[in-house]
């Protein structure tokens, strides 16, 4: 059973705020347990938005549980349905979605990197973590969720957390998510509109140039726990991570298979 109460007096989102394409509609919950997992309703489709004020159970990668002040800040996801994109190429899709919050934050004055494969950082911190869920149909993609956790305007965050800011803290002013929610929309629209007409070629190229650490040697540890000094070089197109190692020797990794250290 889901923890889900419909919110049509949130005064911060218009009861009949559109999603992302036109003919599409964001749905304000006060409390869920999930947005991504609300968004697998099949009420919803191609291009909604389901956005919590609260999530008593929100995720993040690596299994992670995602941190967020209520009324503050942005939760939500969107529902994708990119039937024309094989499988073995869903890591466009993932480009696709950095390159639209990253587009956003720095309309609004704020310098954004991605961190592979999918955190949006300012600065060594961290404002926006992604979580994509696919659903497959034969050797395409029939259905994705696309959850999406923005820091916005919260001021203070639990201590446990390795490096979290928010863009109020960034840019030192309060934001109205409703305005900021409406621009990421037609950001990733932009992004979306590039990957149905192929045009990969941008994506790779706009990714790579917003790389956290592209071609600067940092401190990266494997997952036994031993640490060592590496420099990224590119990523490849289905995802996997290039880093040039001391010897000069290049290693592809997959998610999970390395890890950054910050600060």
């Amino acid at each position: 059973m889901h923890n889900r109460t419909l919110s049509h007096t949130a005064p911060s989102f218009p009861a009949d705020m559109p999603g992302v394409f036109p003919g599409t509609r964001t749905v304000c919950l006060s409390v869920t347990r999930s947005t991504n997992d609300e968004a697998r309703r099949p009420e919803f489709r191609h291009g909604d938005i389901v956005l919590a004020e609260e999530q008593t159970a929100g995720r993040g990668q690596r299994g992670n549980s995602w941190e967020s002040r209520p009324g503050r800040n942005l939760t939500f996801s969107i529902v994708l349905e990119p039937a024309f994109l094989p499988a073995e190429c869903q890591f466009y899709l993932s480009e696709t979605i950095c390159l639209g919050i990253a587009d956003t934050l720095e309309a609004a004055g704020i310098e954004a990197r991605i961190k592979w494969p999918n955190d949006i950082y300012i600065g060594d911190r961290k404002a926006a973590g992604i979580l994509i869920e696919n659903d497959l149909c034969g050797t395409t993609l029939r259905r994705s969720i696309a959850g999406i956790g923005l820091n916005v305007n919260q001021e203070s965050f639990s201590p446990g957390l390795p490096n979290p800011v928010s863009l109020r803290a960034a840019a030192g002013r309060t934001f109205d998510r409703s305005a900021l929610l409406a621009d990421l929309c037609a950001k990733v629209r932009a992004r979306y509109r590039m990957l149905e007409e192929g045009d990969v070629t941008t994506l790779e190229r706009d990714y790579h140039a917003r790389l956290y650490r592209l071609d600067m040697p940092a401190w990266y540890a494997a997952p036994d726990g031993r640490r060592f000094r590496g420099t990224i070089r590119r990523v490849e197109p289905a995802g996997e991570l290039v880093v040039e190692h001391g010897d000069g020797s290049l290693k592809s990794y997959l998610f999970k298979e390395i890890e950054f250290i910050v600060g």
